[in-house]
């Protein structure tokens, strides 16, 4: 599980994509601005490929404010995704 007390990475993705893995999920968070408003962007999907070779149709996509309080609902999220959803479990 990611712990949201220690996943600090807001001020790095206001400049660049983070991406990562955990236990079969590779997940990215990126800026996605709308407007005048900005969102936080978390995409999640099942290993073994990256991003760009992962088809769309296995991409979960949701959004959250731009915020620390964001980051960590983003945090929740995924690890309610991750325990809920066996794609993401390892075999």
């Amino acid at each position: 599980m990611l712990d949201k007390e220690k996943f600090h990475v807001l001020n790095y993705v206001k400049k660049e994509e983070y991406t990562g893995s955990m236990e079969g999920m590779r997940y990215m968070l990126r800026k996605k601005s709308a407007g005048e408003e900005t969102k936080l962007e978390v995409i999640i999907w099942p290993e073994p490929f990256g991003y760009g070779k992962t088809p769309e149709e296995k991409k979960q996509r949701m959004e959250f404010p731009f915020s620390e309080e964001g980051l960590g609902q983003a945090v929740d999220w995924m690890n309610g995704q991750h325990e809920t959803q066996e794609r993401y479990r390892k075999l």
